[in-house]
């Protein structure tokens, strides 16, 4: 893959994870983890043959097609959340920008210890574990704790694709995958009857 086309993915990287973290409608969330797992499917395709890469898309759209669907079930509000600390934009931007600082300037050594895994996917998986992280780390939102955890899961598959491309592997983090987002769209309806009868014995 030319170097212009992989920087144009680790953009695009940039540009979901950072829409994931500043947005608040859950559809536009859903559209951009959707996006995001676009730029992953194209980072692993460096090392992995095209069917085993298109494992890892099939799977983050299935995820995303879970918590959208599940989303979809609950009230406006319900699926808002309004529990996203701090609610601040800028210091989510000054965050980003932070990590985006850290994930490019330690590329150069993942990609050295990671067996010459590539300056792109180096750059771009630690992009996805560090925003991912961020991601967890201001919100507590059981949506939005799935989407994280699935940032971090897509960073390290990109990275992990350099060093293995077992089939067995791929299965395994595509079932871990499936697994966040089933377990996320439990506890979203779990917290939405717990919060309706809360308000029913009130």
């Amino acid at each position: 893959m030319s170097p212009v086309l992989s920087w144009m993915i680790i953009l695009l990287i940039v540009i979901t994870s950072v829409g994931i973290l500043l947005v608040r409608n859950w559809r536009q969330l859903i559209i951009l983890l959707s996006v995001q797992y676009v730029g992953v499917f194209v980072l692993t395709l460096q090392h992995l043959p095209l069917g085993m890469a298109t494992v890892k898309i099939i799977a983050g759209w299935m995820s995303a097609a879970i918590l959208g669907m599940t989303s979809s079930n609950l009230t406006e509000d319900e699926a808002q959340g309004q529990s996203i600390l701090p609610q601040g934009r800028f210091f989510r931007l000054v965050a980003a920008a932070i990590v985006g600082l850290i994930a490019v300037s330690g590329a150069t050594r993942v990609d050295s210890m990671m067996a010459d895994a590539g300056i792109a996917v180096s750059a771009g998986s630690l992009l996805l574990i560090g925003m991912g992280l961020l991601h967890l780390g201001v919100t507590d939102q059981a949506m939005r704790v799935s989407v994280g955890l699935m940032t971090v899961l897509a960073g390290f598959e990109v990275l992990y694709a350099a060093v293995e491309n077992s089939v067995l592997v791929a299965a395994l983090l595509a079932v871990i995958n499936l697994g966040l987002a089933l377990v996320g769209a439990y506890l979203m309806i779990a917290s939405n009857a717990t919060e309706e009868n809360e308000t029913e014995a009130v």
